[in-house]
C-alpha cells in the first residue's frame, strides 16, 4: 500500500519538475524577447529603417513561434491533465479499497450483506408465517429497492 502511494506521489512530483521547467523557460524566453526588444530599439536608432526591418522581423518571427508553442504546450497540459486526473483516480480507488479491508477486519457489513441478510430474514418470515398457518403478511420494500 504504501509503495503504491510513494510512486504515485513520485509521478505527481515529475508532473510537477515538468510544470517548473515550463514556467522557468517561459521565464527564459520572456527575458529573451526584452533582451531583442532592446538590442532591436538601439539598432532603429543607429540603423534607421534597417533597424525597424530588423524588429519587425522579430516580431514575425515571434509570431510564428508563439503559435508553435501553444500548439505544443497546449497538448502538453492536456496529457499532464489527463496524467493527474488519473492519478487522482488511482488514488482515490487505492484510499476506498483500504477503507472497505478495513471495516471488513472490524466486522462491519457491508450494504450489500445487509440488503442480503434483509431479504432473507423477509423469506424466513414468510417461511415462518405458512408453517404457523398465519396469513403472509406483504412484504416491506426496502429503501434499496425503491
Amino acid at each position: 500500500m504504501v509503495k503504491k502511494l510513494k510512486s504515485l506521489a513520485g509521478k505527481a512530483s515529475a508532473e510537477n519538475d515538468f510544470a517548473q521547467t515550463v514556467r522557468d523557460s517561459a521565464q527564459q524566453i520572456w527575458l529573451a524577447g526584452l533582451g531583442a526588444f532592446a538590442k532591436a530599439q538601439q539598432s532603429g536608432t543607429k540603423l534607421g529603417t534597417e533597424g525597424i526591418k530588423m524588429f519587425d522581423a522579430l516580431v514575425k518571427e515571434g509570431e510564428t513561434r508563439q503559435s508553435f508553442v501553444r500548439k505544443v504546450t497546449g497538448d502538453k497540459m492536456a496529457e499532464a491533465a489527463a496524467k493527474a486526473s488519473g492519478t487522482w483516480d488511482k488514488l482515490e480507488q487505492v484510499f476506498e479499497d483500504r477503507v472497505a479491508r478495513s471495516l471488513s477486519s472490524l466486522g462491519v457489513p457491508t450494504k450489500k450483506d445487509i440488503e442480503r441478510l434483509s431479504k432473507r430474514v423477509a423469506e424466513l418470515t414468510e417461511v415462518v408465517q405458512k408453517l404457523d398457518g398465519a396469513k403472509p403478511t406483504p412484504r416491506r420494500r426496502t429503501a434499496a429497492k425503491k
